[in-house]
């Protein structure tokens, strides 16, 4: 598809992930290296991808338009002003994938204000299922939005938000949401369990009502909450249903759990950016 060299500063699940889309895009894997200090998994993933790999961050970064900056957010201060000169020297787009890592810091840690895009996947990213929310700093121009945005797409649903505090919110929705909707399997098949389903039965009639919701709700240009007023018939069994779950305070408690994560993203954020 292109010609144009993307480095990826770290080797782990989401790396792949992105790796493995973009090919699936039409990438050539020789196009694509990847920086990881363990020589087992640099070795697994020129088996796997047939991407060029490298022992150090720099050597990778050589020649790069693009780095997506893959590593743990413990990482990211040591791994920023490690690559400091060469981004400074180069000023190839950095695109983050690490969780609560600022814009700002970033620019600080790497000693000038060069052109960041913050994203946020999730893990259904690591089956091209994601929910990615990005937002680009005022150095990002349009050629390099539309790489980012290009990149970002090979793992799934990519989205611009207006102002990066939304970045922390979107790590409260969809960030953090594949748990609240597997805690949510987790309780509907217990209750089967409990009321006399076989346990399997109970787990596949669960994860196949998920899946079928979700797709309902992605081919359809209602809301959810028509789509939840269609499939509740006056006096049924789901409005009885519902009618339990509202009186328990569903609602404002899921409402109350996601402002809580957002709060503890802003924590997380402010606290990588303090520490020494």
């Amino acid at each position: 598809m292109t010609a144009e060299h993307i480095t990826f500063i770290g080797g782990g699940n989401m790396a792949s992930s992105l790796i493995g889309g973009l090919i699936a895009d039409g990438y050539d894997p020789q196009t694509l290296t990847v920086s990881e200090p363990d020589a087992a998994k640099r070795g697994a993933l020129t088996e796997r991808f047939g991407v060029r790999t490298c022992a150090t961050n720099r050597e990778a970064l050589a020649g790069s338009a693009t780095a997506v900056l893959c590593v743990k957010p413990q990482a990211a201060r040591a791994v920023c002003r490690d690559l400091g000169p060469a981004v400074t020297r180069d000023r190839p787009l950095l695109i983050s994938i690490m969780a609560g890592v600022s814009e700002a810091s970033i620019q600080t840690w790497i000693g000038h204000p060069v052109a960041v895009v913050r994203t946020m996947p999730n893990t259904p990213a690591m089956i091209q299922s994601g929910a990615i929310a990005m937002h680009a700093s005022p150095e990002v121009d349009d050629d390099q939005r539309n790489r980012a945005e290009t990149i970002m797409r090979a793992c799934g649903l990519a989205r611009w938000v207006a102002d990066e505090s939304l970045v922390d919110v979107a790590t409260a929705v969809s960030g953090s949401g594949p748990a609240y909707f597997f805690r949510l399997m987790e309780a509907v098949e217990q209750a089967g369990i409990d009321l006399g389903l076989d346990p399997e039965d109970a787990r596949l009639l669960t994860i196949q009502t998920a899946l079928g919701a979700a797709r309902m709700a992605i081919e359809s240009d209602d809301p959810p909450r028509r789509l939840r007023e269609r499939v509740t018939s006056p006096g049924g069994t789901t409005e009885r249903a519902l009618a339990v779950l509202d009186q328990g305070g569903f609602g404002p408690l899921v409402e109350r759990a996601i402002a809580a994560a957002r709060l503890r993203a802003t924590e997380l954020s402010k606290i990588l950016a303090e520490e020494p």
